[in-house]
């Protein structure tokens, strides 16, 4: 199956949202917001276009290196895999939200990041290495221990 990649340069529109799965692996979620900026040349100023907000999800160490960096409203640049999905909501289904005339479809952009990074161009971020665990080496049967 063909994956469709993306790089998505925005800001962070909700609090990244730290859970673990039932199996411990960690993920993290948080909404971007992007909107592309035109000149717009009746006014001689720049305007925001229409924003467009993708749900991004991460695991594992990037999660929890995106839950200790990523705060509200910092740019980001977000590098990852889009799926879009369309749904339809059934009537009388709790919490149901109906556009008018849409009957009851939603779409939702996700992107399943693989690299995630504070905008450089709108500001300086300092970057810290987080240190790996590391296995302990194998102790054979009857050796001394340390």
């Amino acid at each position: 199956m063909n994956e469709t990649w993306v790089t998505v340069v925005g800001n962070v529109a909700t609090a990244p949202d730290f859970r673990e799965t039932t199996t411990g692996v960690p993920v993290v979620r948080f909404r971007l917001a992007t909107a592309a900026r035109r000149w717009d040349r009746e006014r001689e100023a720049w305007t925001d276009g229409p924003t467009s907000f993708y749900t991004v999800w991460a695991r594992r160490a990037l999660a929890a290196n995106v839950a200790a960096s990523v705060a509200l409203g910092e740019p980001l640049l977000v590098h990852g895999t889009l799926k879009v999905r369309e749904q339809q909501r059934h009537s009388g289904e709790k919490g149901e939200r109906e556009a008018p005339g849409d009957g009851g479809r939603w779409a939702t952009a996700d992107i399943e990041a693989v690299a995630v990074g504070h905008d450089m161009a709108r500001g300086t971020s300092a970057f810290r290495r987080v240190a790996q665990a590391r296995p302990l080496p194998a102790v054979p049967v009857g050796a001394p221990a340390l």
